[in-house]
């Protein structure tokens, strides 16, 4: 139930509920959500010479297995959020012409609730992480975004029309 209000995880009286999906169709859901890390210049250096190593392996790898491994378990850290099983969740990490990081995180699923909450948790992640291995570096470190950029199945679609 929904609250007069409009939040979806509120009840009538106004108490914290998980949203019933159980009257929801199953379609095919996918959302897609982008976190931009700004480096300082001393990491850029570093990472223009090659993948960054550390005792926990090279940066951009380990954030895609982070950023994955919290993507499936986004229902155990956001409260009242669906435990739901992934079928895909893909995280690609690039630099683009700004010299940023930019992190994108792709999940899938076949069911009868959203995975932006899955797609944004795994783009923050993986963002974190790469914050925590460069930090050794430098703490001039900023996670300037972390934002849906698309959404299809369930009821509304949505694209980001600025893909910045």
């Amino acid at each position: 139930m929904q609250d007069k209000s409009g939040f979806t995880h509120l009840d009538e009286a106004g108490r914290p509920a998980m949203v019933d999906v159980s009257e929801k169709k199953v379609s095919r859901r996918l959302a897609r959500a982008r976190s931009i890390v700004q480096l300082d210049a001393r990491i850029l250096e570093e990472l223009e010479k090659g993948e960054i190593h550390s005792p926990k392996g090279p940066v951009f790898q380990t954030a895609i297995i982070a950023g994955v491994m919290a993507a499936k378990k986004t229902g155990d850290l956001i409260p009242l959020c669906h435990p739901l099983g992934l079928e895909n969740c893909q995280i690609e990490i690039h630099l683009n012409e700004q010299r940023e990081v930019v992190i994108e995180c792709t999940a899938s699923i076949t069911g009868k609730t959203g995975v932006e909450m899955e797609a944004l948790t795994g783009a923050s992640v993986a963002a974190l992480t790469v914050y925590d291995m460069c930090k050794a570096f430098s703490h001039n470190i900023l996670i300037r975004q972390t934002r849906l950029v698309e959404k299809r199945g369930g009821k509304r679609d949505f694209l980001l029309e600025d893909q910045d």
